[in-house]
């Protein structure tokens, strides 16, 4: 008896220690200034809502981590002298992966006093000061927070003022009555024509987003006043920034969702090195599930298409900074009129496209290499050379009726 009990006694101790059990997880990341680019050492990053306070500060790299970290929503405040605190607040801290974060800070202002400047008035310049403005940082959590944003930037973006949908089954965004033609899409300082799936040539929108929030970080959305950099646009500009991978250690990730079934890895191509890949491959849902047998009841269909992103970010001492990104996407979808189970007459079509067999695809490829030159603390020098190839096919097949509507047979064109 005396057995026994000692024997329950370790077994309640035991399932209470694993019932008490919390996650954690680190937060890592390096601080630089926004301008220049140049790393902050001794900046301190506070861990918010923490009790005691839980933080870290930078290293000569500028390097930061918080060990230990509580899964879930959190928020961090950085703060460095001579320059403006930030606060990031809703950061998704998941078990399965390390967050990196590369933060972004902004050179203090100091109020003065009264000084009295006399000069003759330039006209190259706007007299309404407010013509520099109409620029907006955005996070990749934002891509998330916003209703129907579906971790697109695009369909995002629409929550904002003079910011609007043509409709909810592309991301086409009508900015401030402004054709959606004109939006301006750029990732690293690379153009890119239309980065989403089943696009036309001419457009800037689609149904499905090729850009995955899983690899981008903080990056801008400007609806006018365009800096000198943005040429040809005349409604809006996207430049997103991809980030680079986890220094420390290599990190694989897996997730489904509306956008698709995707895995990802990066981390240091050795350990101890700075040099680091991110990669990340994504499959439309629907074409999975239909080919495990699930039937939608859409016929032929089934949006096909696939993606893969990659970085690989090489540091060097005195060289600068080399960054080789890629992006590419195919699509493709059947629409086919024939296909439908009792076609005997012209009105039992089902896609209602005239007696038609639509096949539509889509094609993007995107590689680029930049460099980035530190000529001292306050200045840069930043090179990209790219290359990017773009092809949208439609093919059709005519259905033939007789004069009385009975289907008989295919008119190829």
């Amino acid at each position: 008896m005396k057995y026994l009990f000692c024997l329950i006694i370790c077994t309640c101790v035991v399932s209470v220690s694993f019932g008490q059990e919390n996650y954690t997880q680190t937060i890592r990341g390096v601080v630089v200034d926004k301008n220049s680019q140049i790393t902050l050492p001794g900046a301190t990053i506070v861990l918010l809502n923490s009790d005691p306070a839980v933080g870290s500060t930078s290293d000569l790299e500028g390097s930061f981590a918080i060990l230990n970290v509580p899964i879930g929503r959190q928020g961090i405040m950085v703060s460095y002298l001579g320059y403006n605190t930030q606060t990031l607040n809703g950061l998704n801290l998941t078990s399965g992966k390390e967050m990196v974060l590369r933060i972004e800070l902004e050179e203090k202002v100091n109020q003065l006093s009264e000084v009295v400047i006399t000069a003759k008035q330039r006209k190259d310049m706007a007299l309404n000061k407010m013509a520099a403005v109409s620029a907006r940082s955005f996070t990749v959590e934002e891509t998330e927070r916003y209703a129907g944003s579906l971790g697109d930037p695009s369909r995002m973006v629409s929550n904002f003022a003079g910011v609007a949908m043509t409709n909810d089954s592309r991301n086409d965004i009508i900015i401030r009555g402004n054709s959606p033609t004109g939006v301006l899409w750029r990732l690293d300082g690379i153009e890119i024509p239309n980065p989403n799936h089943f696009s036309s040539f001419g457009t800037t929108g689609g149904p499905v987003s090729m850009l995955n929030n899983n690899l981008l970080t903080n990056s801008d959305f400007l609806t006018s006043a365009f800096p000198a950099e943005y040429g040809n646009v005349t409604s809006g500009v996207f430049d997103l920034k991809m980030r680079s991978g986890n220094s420390q250690k290599r990190e694989y990730t897996g997730q489904i969702g509306f956008n698709g079934f995707e895995i990802g890895a990066e981390g240091p191509f050795r350990k101890g090195g700075k040099a680091t890949y991110l990669a990340n491959f994504r499959y439309s849902t629907l074409e999975l599930m239909n080919a495990i047998g699930l039937d939608f009841g859409t016929g032929s269909a089934i949006p096909q298409y696939k993606d893969l992103a990659f970085k690989i970010n090489v540091p060097t001492k005195k060289a600068g900074i080399f960054n080789l990104i890629g992006m590419g996407g195919v699509s493709f979808i059947e629409l086919h009129d024939s296909e439908t189970s009792l076609l005997n007459k012209e009105e039992d079509l089902n896609y209602n496209y005239g007696g038609m067999d639509l096949d539509y695809g889509s094609d993007l490829a995107v590689l680029g290499l930049s460099h980035q030159y530190f000529l001292n603390d306050r200045s840069r020098l930043e090179t990209c050379i790219s290359a990017l190839g773009n092809r949208a096919t439609t093919h059709s097949d005519s259905l033939k009726f007789d004069d009385e509507g009975s289907f008989q047979n295919h008119i190829r064109r």
